[in-house]
Order: structure tokens, then sequence, then C-alpha cells
């Protein structure tokens, strides 16, 4: 059985737009694109490697993937060229060689290497995936592929860097429908320019209880009476 892990850069109010440059996506208006790169430091730089340390193919929304293609198979990986990364060269060579499954209705137009479309049904064909052998199942961005996933109680591990932003509008990482899941933290840092790096893996059902008194006030009963 495969494990399914979502990655994500977030900002403090859930934002997941967006975050690398403002021309990634610019839809329903958002104008803060690029907003998590003035956080990036050496801790969330090892926090990004670490989520590419382990065996993984990638689950990647329509949106999602046309950014990738557009960029990733482009970069440079000659070390002594003037515009050489090693962390991005590191992670376009994988990119570029993994399994990229992707939720399309135009599989025909899917052109980087190595790139599947998944079928018409996308959380079947999800499930399927998961229940066969292979590396794990890692999205990266494609929110409303994310959020399809979280309604279907998919998602194994969140591996999160949330950046001190609020930004007030844009996609979030968890909307309305998500299925409700208490999660286990494994592992917590906070880097220098103040990114809380979490991890988290699934847990049971959401427990509940009451700080409510034993025995309620008449003013208590009638609120909640009224709420009805």
């Amino acid at each position: 059985m495969r494990k399914l892990v979502t990655a994500a850069f977030v900002s403090i109010d859930n934002v997941m737009q967006a975050p690398g440059a403002p021309e990634e996506d610019p839809t329903g208006g958002f104008e803060l694109g690029g907003w998590a790169t003035p956080f990036f430091d050496d801790a969330v730089g090892a926090a990004v490697g670490e989520w590419f340390a382990e065996p993984f193919d990638l689950l990647l929304g329509r949106r999602t993937y046309d950014i990738f293609a557009a960029h990733w198979p482009f970069v440079d990986l000659d070390p002594g060229s003037s515009s050489f990364d090693a962390l991005s060269a590191d992670i376009a060579k994988r990119f570029n060689r993994i399994t990229k499954y992707v939720a399309t209705h135009r599989a025909e137009s899917l052109t980087w290497k190595n790139s599947e479309a998944l079928g018409p049904d996308v959380i079947a064909s999800i499930r399927k995936l998961k229940a066969g052998d292979g590396p794990n199942l890692l999205t990266q961005g494609s929110t409303e592929l994310v959020h399809q996933l979280l309604a279907a109680d998919l998602v194994d591990e969140l591996r999160l860097t949330i950046h001190p932003a609020v930004l007030g509008k844009g996609k979030r990482l968890f909307a309305t429908g998500a299925a409700p899941r208490s999660l286990k933290l494994t592992t917590s840092s906070t880097s220098p320019n103040g990114t809380v790096i979490l991890d988290y893996t699934r847990g049971g059902k959401v427990e509940t209880g009451s700080f409510a008194q034993p025995n309620p006030s008449p003013a208590e009963i009638e609120r909640r009476r009224t709420l009805r």
C-alpha cells in the first residue's frame, strides 16, 4: 500500500495559492504571488529537501501540472553555469525522472515525460494507486485536487511550512468538506525567518469534550434554547 503525502507552503491564514512567484497563479484576482519567497531560508530549504528525500511519484492537479511542466524541465542542470542552483537542479532531475499522475480531461496534452492521466473518476483512480505497490504519492500545490483528497480522507501525512504572513484571500489548503480527522504531530521546528515547519500523520476520529459547568445556570439553559 502506498502512502499519500500532501506537502504545502501555507500562510498563517491557510492560503496556499502562488507561493513562489507573481506569475504562478493570479486566478481570482490574487495579487500576492511569491509571498513565501521572502521567508525561504536554509531551514525551509532543508525541509523541502526532506519532502523529496524518500522515493515518490507526484500527484498533481492540471493547473499545477502546467506550472511545473513549464518550469522544471527547463531548469539549468549545468554546475558551471552562472544560473545554476543546486537545490533546484536536484529537484528538477527528480521531477523529470519520476511518474507524474495528473487529474485532467486533456490526457493527450500531457507533454512532460513520464506523465500519466488519472481516470475520469479521479478519487477511484487514486484509491487504486494507493492500494498498489510503489513509492509515496506526493501532492504539490493542486488545491482543488487536495480538497477532494481531504474530503475522501485519503491523505496519510501533511508536511507543512506555515509562513508568518496573512494574505486575506486566495486558495486555501483546508476548505469546507474535509473529512473530520485528528492528526498526530511527528516533527516541528521554526526557521530563523519565522516559518513553522510541521509534519502530521493520521490520527483517529475527532474526540470532543466540554468545559461547561455540570449544572448550567438558567441563563445558560436559555442561551442554548435560543440557538436551536
